[in-house]
């Protein structure tokens, strides 16, 4: 998983790659040159009393260093930007996947590990790729390149390399093998923290008015704990390997010093390969340390990256046709024989539906809860698809279309009206980027809005909080059809749109509905009674069936259902 998300989303800056491994070379070159260098400045200038010796090879060593200062701020700038690029398309990648989620997508993720997949667990990847361009690429380079000059300047000694580097190497075997599975779990407890800590900022006000503080503080605690645990035992983990790795360097130098000196006695090795043998060796075991360092990033980001895989992996049920139709009946819609069940449910939410909206009607859409009213939009919209039949919307099945020309022709006003942060004009022109501003007040007088936006401080420069949290529920609803009517669209969708809106706003918003939606199709969810009595043709269902069509005449004559909803609202004797 690691390995495709790194090789595809780092091929594009192969180049700035390739340039960033020839830098840190000249780096690790420079590095391992630079001990030789002063092995022979106490040998042939300090041993024998050389000052020119000193001076010439010593300004070589300034020079060689202020050039790998240079280099290496260089390769940080170019792994900068290529970490960052690197997690920046891998966002809009994640997040251009979701966009296509249906809902069934989405509840399979949850929403609070969709946001942590898109941040945290992309952080921990690019960490690694910024890790892996600097010590993972400088730190084996460094290792092999300390053996071959160690090994050149005395071969006996080395056999300290051959202890050393294995007791290493097995303390980090270990240390991974305990790490790696924490890490998954890791990653589970951050998206369970989020899910709770979102819940509850949602639900603020109904935790407070049931008094549920205490419950839910408890909760967050359990949560919180957990998180803490596991990364209490990853750091256990760490704990001790640290200090382990330590000791196993020390030993080693101390090593270096011990059978140095006694070569030095034995006239076998000069001092100053002394120093240069201690150099490597520290350079030899630094670099297993950083590649310990940097090799910790490496089970946390493979955690990660195997929960972004699952997300990009997901072959969304909801797909454009490989070659779309154009609608031949602009306005029409039409069910044949529509049966629609969730994914798991044992009885479908809809069964057998046949109807037809013929361009330019109101139609509306009553029933019981639980009848499948939301349900029927969504198939027209198409967050979902018809588990059998087909869904026409000008004269199309919507499976047959383009979702973006679908989308052009339907005007949405969902049942829980959604506005987003931003000013009010951001919000009205939404779905229709070029309207000017005379078009957007037009747009809110129609939706009965205008007199509190002309309240507002700025009016249409007013600043919405996301969600509309700062705006009532009828406000945010009104808000909401301006948003839809500003569109222009073919079919107006107005799924429950007026539940929030007292009587004399209902009464004047739709009849200034009634003449800008004029030759539109108009399909309307409702509850009230009186938003649909004078619709072209009302659909009753009852449990997923259509129960009845007709006018408000027609169906008290002959539905029973539609006869027991009016009832209940309007005392008619059915």
């Amino acid at each position: 998983m690691l390995i495709d998300i790194l090789r595809t989303f780092l091929r594009p800056y192969g180049a700035r790659v390739a340039a960033i491994t020839v830098f840190v070379l000249t780096q690790v070159i420079i590095s391992l040159y630079l001990p030789s260098m002063n092995a022979d400045i106490i040998n042939n200038g300090v041993a024998v009393g050389n000052t020119d010796y000193i001076w010439h090879v010593g300004l070589q060593m300034l020079g060689l260093t202020l050039f790998s200062v240079i280099v290496s701020l260089v390769a940080a700038y170019l792994t900068a930007f290529v970490s960052m690029s690197f997690a920046r398309d891998l966002r809009s990648a994640v997040f251009r996947k979701v966009l296509g989620f249906n809902a069934q997508d989405v509840d399979r993720f949850g929403t609070p590990s969709l946001i942590t997949r898109n941040t945290n667990d992309i952080q921990q990847v690019q960490v690694l790729v910024t890790m892996g361009l600097s010590m993972l690429l400088m730190a084996p380079l460094s290792m092999v390149g300390g053996v071959v000059m160690a090994l050149r300047h005395n071969v006996r000694m080395s056999i300290l390399i051959v202890v050393a580097v294995p007791a290493m190497a097995a303390v980090i075997g270990t240390m991974m093998a305990l790490a790696i599975p924490q890490f998954r779990i890791i990653q589970k407890r951050i998206d369970r923290i989020n899910g709770v800590l979102r819940e509850q900022i949602t639900g603020m006000r109904v935790i407070r008015a049931f008094v549920r503080d205490d419950f839910e503080q408890a909760r967050f605690a359990v949560a919180n704990g957990e998180l803490r645990d596991t990364s209490l035992r990853i750091n256990r983990i760490f704990a001790i390997a640290m200090p382990t790795l330590m000791l196993i360097m020390n030993f080693s130098t101390i090593g270096v010093v011990w059978f140095g000196a006694h070569l030095v006695s034995t006239g076998d090795m000069q001092i100053g390969d002394i120093s240069a043998f201690l150099s490597y060796i520290m350079q030899i075991l630094i670099s297993v340390m950083m590649s310990t360092m940097a090799v910790m990033l490496v089970p946390r980001a493979a955690a990660s990256a195997e929960r972004i895989k699952e997300v990009l992996d997901v072959q969304p049920t909801i797909l454009d046709p490989v070659i779309a139709q154009a609608q031949t009946e602009p306005g029409a819609v039409e069910f044949r024989d529509v049966t629609f069940r969730y994914p798991g449910a044992e009885q479908p939410v809809l069964r057998g539906l046949n109807f037809r909206v013929e361009p330019g009607q109101l139609t509306a859409i009553v029933g019981g809860t639980g009848s499948g009213k939301s349900t029927l939009i969504s198939l027209l919209a198409r967050f979902h698809d018809a588990s059998e039949g087909s869904v026409l919307i000008g004269g199309v099945d919507v499976r047959d279309q383009n979702r973006h020309q679908l989308y052009r022709c339907l005007g949405i006003v969902p049942q829980r009206a959604y506005l987003f942060g931003g000013t009010v004009r951001d919000n009205v022109r939404f779905g229709a980027q070029d309207l000017d501003d005379d078009a957007v007040w037009r747009a809110i007088e129609t939706a009965q809005a205008g007199d509190f936006v002309r309240e507002l401080e700025g009016e249409l420069d007013y600043e919405i909080a996301q969600g509309g949290q700062n705006l009532s529920g009828g406000q945010k609803q009104r808000m909401a059809i301006a948003r839809a009517i500003a569109m222009q669209p073919q079919i107006y969708i107005l799924d429950d749109s007026f539940s929030a809106l007292d009587a004399a706003t209902d009464a004047r918003l739709r009849a200034s509905l009634q003449r800008e939606m004029a030759g539109s199709t108009v399909i309307v969810v409702a509850q009230r009674i009186s938003t649909v009595l004078h619709a072209d043709r009302i659909i009753v269902l009852d449990e997923g069936v259509v129960a009845g069509i007709g006018t408000h005449d027609e169906l008290l004559n002959s539905c029973k259902a539609y006869q027991e909803i009016v009832g209940s609202q309007m005392g008619v004797n059915a």
